[in-house]
């Protein structure tokens, strides 16, 4: 900066010249440079006045304006800031059909100890293996005395445990609160629920997720807080539920069997109002996977849903009802079912040898559930057209029911479908389904012949998509399976007031290893639907290697094994589902001739 003298040579030359006193021009050049100084300092203070007014309008435009913001948007819970993701420890209840609790969340208390801070670290170590047995104190103690300065103890605590902990009194043992799912009835519908875990945890909460069953299945529904903590109602009636369990398990025991399932389904709706597998578990105490082994052993295998068996016998209804809706045949076609019946190599027995024929009616051989019979009718159907139907049944894909395990239970069929196929898939073998494949397909096929689609929710009201058979059809076969109970292999089945119809399948156990299959191991069942004249509800009980050793020899059939455990289910049942006893109306199918 170049800075203009005061006192400037010239112009003191000049005013001497003049004869003016050059002390004037100084003081004058003084009062200029103080002038300009003065407006410069103005003009500056001027400008932050005026930047500062802009600054405060700004903030003040920003706060009137996210305050009208917020004043016009929906309220919401305000949260605590955290360089962390927000862990959702909240989710909904789980009620069966009448709202009734099945799954419930419980406060509680997790532990965890920051060593660093312990004041006897060998004394807490000796006084928490007695608090928790399960717990080895000399971990414990090499885990404190260790380089940790973080560690979880326990994940959950009973108010009797987290006082005995607190009674310890070391202040580097500290408490987190949790929020744990309860399962207030135990075991009940224990694979329906699965069971939840803990996902991301934190000293202050952790999320709770499901790890299988529905819990799993609708884990994004449960933790939704847009639901505003609104129930999960399944399809599911606590009280049936219970009682076809209690029944199942007796059952069971009785019959020597190694495993057990069932399947209670609205006939119309698809609405499941109990499944059961047998053995279970407790979802609050959550079994541990198998590593090795058959999968089927764990008592977390849904043999109900999972269950892949050959269901036998079972299968000859679908047959029958197939070949009466393209007209081959009727109720009372008479078709060839002398045995055995030779096809190449292939011979087609029946049960213990015996021989049915030379002739039966269609309704014949369904009561006495012979193979060479429906071999015949399966032949006339075709191997294509075969297949289309029981695919309509929805017996090649998995079930559509809400579950975590069922889309990845795909029922097993031969790729390459020859007549051989065709004839031993008309009763049963060769194809392998699970029962709660078998309840929607006896549903299709007993309610009028529209197709049915398993549901765990409730609500679901009645389904007319697509029909499969006529209402005729419908009528004959619901007339069928009622004389397999009446006067076939499913007589212990009778429940009176109730004119259960039904058709067994005994099924022998393929051999892990090796091919062929076991001479003493089956895979008794029993489909069922009542009442047979006008059916609400469909019945799947299957039992998995049954021996029932009440007379002179084990019997294994399902006659024997598990019919009389679906007939104590219904006569259990059908009071609690509202179904009253009455008399069986005469059949259009039986015949009266009365003389004058």
């Amino acid at each position: 900066m170049i800075r203009t003298p005061l006192r400037p040579l010239a112009r003191i030359l000049d005013a001497r010249e003049k004869g003016e006193n050059p002390d004037a021009i100084e003081r004058e050049n003084i009062r200029k440079r103080h002038e300009a100084q003065r407006d410069q300092t103005r003009q500056r203070a001027e400008g932050r006045l005026l930047i500062l007014a802009a600054m405060f309008f700004v903030a003040f435009g920003t706060v009137g304006a996210r305050m009208g913001l917020m004043a016009a948007s929906q309220p919401f819970e305000p949260s605590v800031a955290s360089s962390g993701q927000t862990i959702l420890a909240q989710r909904a209840d789980i009620t069966d059909r009448n709202g009734r609790v099945l799954a419930t969340n419980l406060a509680t208390h997790a532990l965890y100890a920051h060593p660093p801070h312990m004041v006897d670290k060998a004394r807490a170590a000796e006084e928490l293996s007695k608090i928790f047995p399960d717990l080895n104190p000399q971990k414990l103690l090499a885990d404190f005395t260790g380089k940790r300065k973080f560690l979880w103890i326990k994940k959950k605590l009973s108010p009797e445990q987290m006082q005995a902990v607190h009674d310890i009194g070391d202040p580097g043992l500290l408490f987190g609160p949790r929020e744990m799912r309860l399962y207030p009835n135990g075991k009940l519908a224990a694979h329906v629920l699965g069971g939840a875990g803990f996902g991301r945890e934190g000293v202050s909460s952790a999320e709770v997720i499901g790890v299988a069953g529905v819990e799993h299945a609708f884990n994004d529904f449960l933790r939704d807080p847009v639901n505003g903590g609104a129930p999960l109602q399944l399809s599911l009636d606590l009280t049936v539920q219970d009682a076809v369990e209690q029944v199942l398990y007796g059952g069971m025991r009785m019959m020597n069997a190694k495993g057990a399932a069932a399947v209670l389904m609205d006939a119309h709706t698809g609405e499941l109002l109990a499944l059961a597998s047998l053995p279970d578990f407790d979802p609050n105490d959550r079994p541990r996977p198998l590593t090795e082994g058959d999968a089927a052993d764990s008592p977390l295998f849904n043999r109900a849903v999972q269950g892949l068996y050959e269901l036998g016998s079972t299968y000859k209804i679908f047959t029958a009802a197939q070949a009466m809706e393209l007209g081959l045949v009727n109720a009372e076609t008479m078709v060839d079912a002398n045995a055995p019946m030779k096809w190449g190599k292939h011979k087609i027995k029946e049960f213990r040898n015996k021989n049915y024929g030379p002739k039966l009616s269609v309704t014949d051989v369904i009561v006495k559930s012979s193979n060479v019979g429906t071999a015949r009718m399966a032949l006339s159907i075709g191997a294509n057209r075969q297949q289309d139907f029981l695919r309509e049944l929805g017996l090649f894909s998995p079930a559509p029911v809400e579950l975590a395990e069922a889309p990845g239970v795909q029922p097993k069929y031969p790729t390459r479908w020859r007549d051989i196929h065709t004839i031993t898939a008309s009763y049963g073998h060769g194809v392998s389904a699970s029962p709660l494949h078998l309840a929607a397909a006896y549903a299709t096929v007993a309610n009028g012949g529209w197709r049915v689609q398993p549901t765990l929710l409730a609500g679901q009201g009645m389904q007319r998509d697509e029909r499969v058979i006529s209402q005729a059809t419908s009528e004959a076969a619901r007339h069928m399976l009622r004389q397999v109970v009446a006067r076939g292999t499913a007589s212990f089945g009778d429940v009176p007031g109730y004119a259960v119809g039904g058709k067994t399948g005994t099924a022998d156990k393929p051999r892990p290893q090796g091919g062929g299959y076991y001479d003493d191991k089956v895979m008794a069942t029993f489909a069922s639907i009542f009442p047979a004249h006008a059916p609400k509800y469909v019945l799947i009980v299957t039992l998995d290697e049954p021996v029932e050793t009440s007379g002179a020899q084990p019997r294994r059939t399902a006659g024997w094994t598990a019919v009389p455990v679906a007939a104590e289910i219904i006569r259990r049942t059908a009071p609690l589902l509202g179904l009253r006893p009455e008399i069986e109306p005469a059949s259009k199918f039986e015949v009266t001739r009365a003389s004058n």
